[in-house]
């Protein structure tokens, strides 16, 4: 049996204070205020580029109002790649956030899944040689395991 491991899943048996700012039927995001830490958990196996791009702008005014200066987005669920979905999110939403001060991103795979790491890392590689023009290279991002370790690195 798979133990869950989201942030859903995870928050509630950690120590740190956590509050649910935003819910969509495909993702959350949650709040830990005292880190200045906003985690999107994707709740899907697959989210449309519509609401994908509806959701991570919904945290634009967010990472404003508390000073976010950490990201954590939690993948773990998600079971289909989509390039025009990461592109956006590379090449949009990061260059705004990185505007707010926002820079350091931790990022938590779908566990067991190979494939999926291998298109996430072949898509960014396609990313970096498309678009040379890109604040990637000024941001600290990190792939971690687990809710803990992507809120304590």
């Amino acid at each position: 049996m798979e133990t869950k491991r989201t942030a859903t899943d995870v928050l509630p048996t950690l120590s740190f204070k956590y509050e649910l700012v935003l819910e969509k039927n495909y993702g959350k995001v949650f709040l830990l205020p005292d880190n200045h830490i906003l985690i999107l958990e994707l709740t899907k196996e697959y989210v449309p580029i519509e609401e994908f791009r509806e959701i991570f702008t919904e945290t634009i005014p967010l990472i404003e109002k508390y000073k976010i200066t950490k990201f954590i987005f939690d993948k773990q669920n998600l079971r289909v790649f989509h390039q025009p979905s990461m592109e956006w999110y590379f090449i949009t939403w990061k260059q705004e956030i990185y505007k707010l001060g926002l820079s350091v991103h931790r990022k938590i795979l779908p566990q067991d899944q190979p494939a999926f790491a291998m298109a996430v890392e072949a898509g960014r590689a396609k990313i970096m040689n498309d678009y040379k023009d890109t604040v990637i290279p000024l941001l600290d991002i990190q792939y971690k395991t687990s809710i803990k370790e992507a809120i304590e690195s």
